[in-house]
């Protein structure tokens, strides 16, 4: 929000709700709460325990289930009880397709609700910690999950377009129903509305803000994709289960299937799991260059957070739609080395305290310093954190090539070498890189004589002839070193975490809901390496992802494509090590390998880093 619409903000909320800041005199010693400012901070003046609890059900343009009806959303509400006499209050809206299955958060909450049906405990802290403070909060059964109608379409236009038809209600352009079929006004609040969601979830508030819709001033997406391509593929590889769009539909919908057998078979015939091809149903579905949703139609602020760990929704979702945003966007951003994580789990104290300075900038107009911070938090490492103006940091690109002694270097290269595509997980790839493996070829530095950091993504180069039409063609960039490392990619863990002793309880309560969560700490691993970077390519897409283009046996390539992005630091005594090999199997057993020989020309063979500039830490 720049600093003219703040203060267009502050005028229309001192004109509709008397903002007051702490120290100023009171209008009587009768006069109800007003919303509260001290220390750049909303303060908890409001009764969480009287709040206005209410639900209705939104209209939305699309009729997913082919009943021929418009598809309801359903809204539940929790308001300052003041907002029913006057007070108008901005909005924090999350929508979920969890609320059934298989719950909200890492401790998989569920909605509970009264005789009228409206909700007595919502899952998560937003409500308990914000209502107090002169918000309202909106939970969102996402279209086709809990108690909305229509099908869920696994990141499709209906799950886009539900969740904007909310935030045109919320600012008068939509109609909303209560339970006997009359219309309901939100003429409490102000229209001003921040959405903020995991997963899928920070995926709706991603295409939500991506239709351009007014009203939606901020989005807090928490590791949430930005397109479903990348969720199931990378770059023509599979990377999870076949038919993961129908299975994750079927997952958080709990009506019968034949409701939705035919969204079912479009995405079924649309996900094309027989070519893993980009095609205009991934296209409908993609938020950074959509139909639906683009990240140059963005108006909202943002404030994402992402692990770069993630082998779920990858760092590549952040950072190609992050680039992809125009630059009047104002933007904040943590890049984590966890896994698929929310930051509530992780650095809570710090993240609700961010959060709050967040909403209070964004959506009451407060003037406080959150935007005069530097814009990225980067994690280094266990308990290291810094700050730096902007993500990526700013680079040089280095250039390092594989030599035929097995080291990995700037000089120019000559020789060659071979491996097999077949499939296995990473520790098996990048274990004992001394070691001759004839299903990869590994290659290191010297031990470094400094500290370097990766920020950004680098970039792989391969010269090579294949046996086959085709192979899975795979490079780590790996983090030679004896090191205690956060374990974000730990298959058998929580992202990088691990349960702590005792709980936190955020926020008011209420005999329901306690608003007491569990404390987790970081899950560390003290080992010889660390898988930092990855790139998976079918070597039919290395022209188009649209279209296979099998390669002639025998005959010499060159393909050139960027692995995943990464903020990373090498530390003195570490070696990097550049591994090429075939199939991931880390990243889903939908790929088998291909049993090809990739035979590699080293002479042209490189791996180019993005490389910071200036101090390595950034610190």
């Amino acid at each position: 929000m720049s600093t003219s619409q703040r203060r267009g903000v502050l005028a229309a909320v001192t004109l509709a709700t008397a903002l007051v800041v702490a120290g100023a005199p009171a209008a009587s010693a009768t006069a109800e709460p007003e919303i509260e400012v001290s220390g750049g901070l909303t303060q908890p003046v409001f009764s969480y325990q009287d709040a206005i609890r209410e639900h209705v059900r939104v209209q939305s343009p699309v009729d997913s289930d082919g009943d021929g009806k418009k598809d309801l959303v359903r809204v539940d509400i929790i308001r300052p009880k003041e907002s029913g006499s006057g007070l108008k209050v901005p909005v924090i809206m999350h929508e979920s397709p969890y609320y059934d299955e298989p719950g909200v958060g890492f401790e998989l909450d569920h909605k509970k609700y009264d005789a009228d049906g409206n909700v007595t405990k919502f899952p998560l802290f937003y409500d308990n910690y914000f209502v107090p403070r002169g918000y309202a909060f909106v939970s969102v059964d996402m279209i086709g999950t809990r108690l909305s109608d229509g099908c869920p379409t696994t990141g499709g236009p209906s799950d886009v377009l539900g969740g904007k038809a909310v935030i045109d209600w919320l600012n008068g352009r939509a109609t909303a129903y209560d339970d006997q079929g009359d219309p309901v006004k939100a003429s409490w609040t102000t229209g001003r509305t921040g959405m903020i969601g995991h997963s899928y979830e920070g995926g709706l508030a991603i295409g939500v803000a991506g239709t351009g819709v007014q009203g939606l001033e901020t989005i807090v997406p928490l590791a949430g994709p930005s397109n479903r391509y990348g969720m199931w593929r990378e770059n023509g590889t599979l990377t999870d289960i076949k038919g993961g769009q129908q299975w994750m539909a079927q997952r958080i919908d709990l009506d019968p299937d034949e409701k939705c057998a035919a969204a079912h078979q479009r995405m079924t015939e649309g996900s094309d799991d027989d070519t893993g091809n980009y095609n205009a149903y991934w296209r409908e579905l993609d938020y950074r260059t959509g139909p639906v949703s683009k990240a140059s139609n963005v108006r909202a602020s943002v404030f994402s957070v992402v692990g770069m760990q993630d082998r779920n929704v990858m760092g590549s979702q952040f950072s190609t739609w992050w680039a992809g945003l125009p630059r009047s966007v104002e933007r904040k951003v943590w890049v984590t080395q966890y896994g698929h994580l929310d930051p509530f789990w992780a650095r809570r104290e710090v993240w609700v305290d961010t959060l709050h300075q967040w909403f209070d900038h964004e959506l009451m107009g407060v003037s406080n310093d959150i935007m005069r911070r530097p814009r990225a938090d980067v994690q280094l490492g266990p308990d290291r954190w810094i700050t730096q103006a902007d993500w990526p940091a700013p680079t040089r690109t280095t250039t390092l090539r594989p030599q035929q002694d097995g080291s990995l270097s700037g000089k120019p290269s000559t020789g060659t070498g071979s491996y097999l595509d077949t499939a296995q997980p990473e520790t098996a790839m990048a274990a004992d890189p001394a070691t001759a493996n004839p299903n990869r070829l590994a290659y290191l530095t010297p031990p470094l004589k400094n500290a370097i950091r990766v920020s950004g993504t680098p970039t792989v180069s391969l010269s090579l002839k294949l046996d086959r039409p085709t192979a899975n063609l795979g490079v780590l960039l790996v983090d030679y070193g004896q090191d205690t490392r956060i374990h974000g990619a730990d298959p058998n863990g929580w992202q990088g975490l691990k349960l702590a002793d005792g709980s936190d309880c955020v926020g008011e309560r209420t005999a329901d809901d306690d608003g007491c969560y569990l404390r987790m700490a970081d899950n560390t691993v003290t080992s010889g390496f660390q898988v930092v970077s990855r790139g998976i390519l079918d070597a039919q897409n290395h022209t188009s992802l649209s279209r296979q283009t099998p390669l002639t046996p025998g005959k010499s390539y060159q393909i050139t494509w960027k692995m995943l992005p990464q903020d990373y630091e090498f530390k003195a005594g570490h070696q990097l090590g550049l591994v090429l090999t075939g199939t991931n199997s880390d990243l889903g057993d939908a790929e088998t390998g291909t049993g090809t020989k990739v035979a590699v020309d080293l002479d042209g063979t490189s791996i180019s880093l993005p490389l910071v500039t200036g101090t390595s830490s950034g610190e």
